[in-house]
């Protein structure tokens, strides 16, 4: 089996119901601090991490870049994460295990500035059970919608225990990616379209998935949750999955197209949400990026020792644009390589199989929140400002 098998069994992991999972799997108690990742002032919060950076200029000169979060920061991030499970199960369990602090490190950190962050356990569809599929030789219970479905349900009662309890009335901003973004494709229209909470909402970012829209138009799924064209619209969502300029979609990725008739998948840059192509401000990881299936840190800088900092910021290294290819739509990342510099012209994020074969149906999945997490993180600055002016 393939790659593209892994993925489609990630895609079928989000389309049942999610209360039959509730049948076999008790509710989890999300006031409870050990349920969740990163919550504000909890001991231990996976988000009170060093997001240090050096910044590596084209010349190879650089400089060490600190970062701080926002205690008092005047709005709220909810985050649903990726499938990063290495539990033996089917479905994981609710301990944080290496995988899911790396990954909140990765992707969600960084918006502590920005933000107070909120991010529940959930009891997810596990890598160990996709990688048993695309064996051959699946796991008991990996074919059961059932036990697919729980952690949906999951993260239904975290949200609801977040707007009980800590939200009041504040401003919030939704990020996901890949399963994760599976999940808020669902949560939205359920929990949060049509209803007071909408009025509180300030994005959506749902990263490495495909968001159906009206070709043409900038709604579809989300039926009153318009793209994003400003980084001063809000009640708005951000979506897009990244391929390289020399690896567009080959024909069999699932990544960047829908099947549902007159739709195709969202694509908005947020380097220039209005459209064409801009620098992305990556915040690249200095060693594991989410998986273990990506390829090795490359040398920085030719002829020196990596930097010892978690993160590595490459300012003009890759620039990036929307682009509508062979039926596919996506986010396409060029790598500007100049030989001639001390730089490196390599970057990380290719899902990498057996015998370094690269999966290019997966794009740059594995860093589809790094390659544009500065970006990001400054629309989400910029459209607390615009929401808190409009109160």
């Amino acid at each position: 089996m393939t790659a593209r098998l892994l993925a489609l069994a990630l895609g079928a992991a989000l389309t049942a119901g999610a209360a039959q999972a509730q049948t076999a799997h008790p509710k989890n108690d999300y006031s409870k601090p050990e349920a969740w990742l990163c919550w504000p002032g909890k001991a231990g919060d996976a988000c009170a991490i060093d997001l240090t950076a050096t910044v590596i200029n084209a010349d190879g000169s650089s400089r060490v870049e600190a970062f701080k979060a926002d205690p008092k920061a005047p709005i709220d991030c909810f985050y649903v994460y990726p499938t990063v499970s290495n539990d033996p199960g089917v479905v994981s369990d609710m301990t944080a295990n290496a995988e899911e602090l790396n990954v909140v490190k990765q992707q969600l950190a960084r918006f502590g500035s920005k933000c107070r962050i909120f991010a529940p356990i959930y009891r997810q569809f596990t890598l160990t059970a996709l990688r048993s599929m695309t064996m051959g030789q699946p796991m008991p219970g990996a074919m059961d919608p059932a036990a697919r479905q729980v952690g949906y349900g999951d993260v239904v009662d975290a949200w609801n225990h977040y707007l009980a309890t800590e939200n009041k009335g504040r401003g919030v901003v939704l990020i996901g990616h890949s399963q994760g973004s599976g999940v808020l494709q669902r949560v939205i229209p359920a929990e949060i379209e049509g209803k007071p909470i909408q009025k509180q909402l300030i994005s959506a970012l749902i990263l490495g998935s495909n968001l159906p829209v009206e070709a043409g138009k900038d709604t579809g799924a989300f039926k009153t949750i318009p793209l994003c064209k400003s980084s001063s619209q809000t009640g708005c969502a951000i979506s897009y999955v990244t391929f390289r300029d020399t690896d567009p979609p080959p024909a069999n990725s699932r990544f960047g197209k829908v099947a549902a008739p007159g739709m195709q998948a969202a694509c908005t840059n947020p380097a220039a949400l209005g459209g064409g192509a801009a620098p992305l401000k990556a915040y690249l990881s200095n060693g594991m990026n989410i998986a273990s299936s990506s390829a090795p840190t490359p040398e920085w800088v030719k002829g020196k020792p990596n930097p010892t900092t978690p993160f590595v910021a490459v300012p003009g290294l890759i620039t990036a644009q929307c682009v509508s290819k062979d039926g596919f739509s996506y986010l396409e990342a060029k790598v500007n390589a100049d030989p001639s510099d001390p730089r490196t012209d390599i970057i990380a994020g290719d899902v990498v199989g057996p015998g370094g074969v690269v999966a290019k149906d997966w794009g740059l999945h594995l860093i589809d929140a790094n390659i544009a997490m500065g970006d990001l993180v400054e629309v989400v600055g910029q459209q607390a400002k615009a929401y808190l002016a409009k109160k």
